[in-house]
């Protein structure tokens, strides 16, 4: 089955960037799109007003069973339980595998409007869509997909699947951000656990660390009652032992019961974040 169109809200100028976010899960790209832009920031402006230039893409999911709810519905994988996110994770794997592919092709397009420039595209996600975009960029690096770093990552209330996994991975002290030893464990556990029979590294590229030189920059509500605090915590660590730079905020009385980005100050900083 095929990924439905991406919604699109156009630059209102020259286009100069794009930001390509992702729903979270029994969601879509409209959908988001339309709550994200109805919060502004402290000068009350929404973001594209903030940043004209920008064109903003929003994917939307294609249906897929749930295991938890036993029913169809838009996800970007199957999570069996966010309560215990180590339960039943291979379930989890043919949906990255599928939106992985799906998202990369979308940040190719872009890069291709773009005339190359991937450093102007930031890729980003709420809930399980951060989950998503994080792999996505991971998988960036293990594939070597593109040359160079994105303008930036960035997530809210969401979480890094097989975080567990990578801490074990990652747990030798000598390791560092960026390092060599660090894309190659990466990259094995992508192939590995995730990746389709026969997806290779094209022959000629052997370094994604470029990649990893991208800025991230992650938030959570330490109420979200749908999403543990915790869970963003530990995607927090975990990718600062892959990346130089990950920037952490915590919040308290968002919307949607702490499950959503803060007005204004969260905005603030997402803004702050998207002008580099």
């Amino acid at each position: 089955m095929e990924f439905p169109k991406s919604h699109i809200h156009p630059p209102q100028t020259t286009h100069t960037h794009t930001v390509i976010l992702l729903h979270g899960r029994g969601s879509d790209g409209g959908e988001f799109a339309s709550e994200l832009f109805s919060s502004e920031t402290s000068n009350g402006k929404n973001l594209p007003s903030n940043l004209p230039s920008y064109r903003w893409v929003f994917p939307t999911s294609r249906n897929r069973w749930s295991t938890a709810f036993k029913e169809e519905m838009c996800a970007w994988f199957d999570a069996y339980s966010l309560d215990n996110i180590y339960e039943h994770q291979e379930l989890q794997k043919a949906g990255l595998r599928e939106s992985i592919a799906h998202i990369l092709s979308i940040i190719d397009d872009e890069a291709r409007l773009l005339d190359g420039k991937y450093g102007n595209i930031y890729l980003g996600g709420m809930s399980q869509g951060m989950a998503t975009a994080l792999w996505a960029f991971l998988a960036a690096s293990a594939t070597v997909r593109f040359q160079g770093p994105l303008g930036g990552l960035l997530g809210f209330c969401g979480w890094l699947p097989f975080a567990q996994q990578l801490e074990w991975l990652l747990s030798e002290p000598e390791l560092g951000p960026g390092s060599a030893q660090t894309r190659s464990l990466i990259s094995g556990f992508y192939f590995e656990q995730i990746a389709g029979a026969g997806e290779v590294v094209p022959e000629g590229k052997v370094d994604g660390g470029a990649v990893l030189e991208t800025p991230v920059f992650l938030s959570h509500g330490a109420d979200d009652p749908w999403v543990s605090v915790e869970l963003g915590r530990q995607a927090c660590q975990v990718l600062r032992k892959i990346v130089g730079r990950v920037d952490w905020e915590e919040f308290t009385g968002a919307e949607g019961d702490g499950h959503w980005v803060k007005a204004p100050e969260g905005f603030d900083h997402i803004l702050k974040f998207l002008e580099g």
